[in-house]
């Protein structure tokens, strides 16, 4: 008896207006022809591979790819989540045989940072949400609210 185990990934492409999360795009690698629900969200199919998160080649970011087949959906989609630097929420799953979520294994947040292509593959890099060369950070303002009284001073003492 031979035992499979079943990985399978799916992707938010999304944005923010004020604080409310905008779903532009959904999809998951699963099954062909097959829309899989997690989370109270439907994932419709799209063939694409997801290779996670790796250093970038000066050590100072984390970068990840989603490779997709050469077609009019995934070059559109491509082209918009770069051009409109979308967030990109990534999940990897384990997948019973019926095409529903068994266990999330990881959830990965990233923003859609250059697009590449040729004739077989579109390739969408993906980069860490902040940037630590460019000190780039997803637009939030920080408040006493959120994160508390912070010290004033360079000075940060334990009782």
């Amino acid at each position: 008896m031979s035992s499979y185990v079943r990985v399978a990934s799916f992707f938010q492409l999304y944005t923010f207006s004020g604080s409310r999360k905008v779903i532009k795009e959904k999809y998951n690698n699963c099954a062909p022809g097959v829309t899989v629900s997690y989370g109270g969200v439907s994932y419709p199919y799209l063939s694409f591979i997801y290779q996670g998160a790796a250093k970038n080649r000066t050590g100072d970011n984390l970068e990840a790819q989603i490779l997709l087949s050469v077609n009019q959906i995934s070059t559109g989609l491509a082209k918009e989540a770069v051009d409109g630097k979308y967030m990109v929420k990534m999940y990897s799953a384990l997948m019973n045989d019926n095409d529903t979520v068994k266990k999330v294994l990881t959830e990965d947040t990233w923003v859609a940072a250059t697009m590449s292509y040729d004739n077989e593959n579109v390739e969408v890099l993906l980069s860490s949400a902040i940037d630590a060369v460019g000190a780039n950070a997803p637009t939030r303002v920080l408040t006493r609210k959120i994160v508390g009284d912070l010290p004033i001073t360079a000075s940060i003492r334990s009782q």
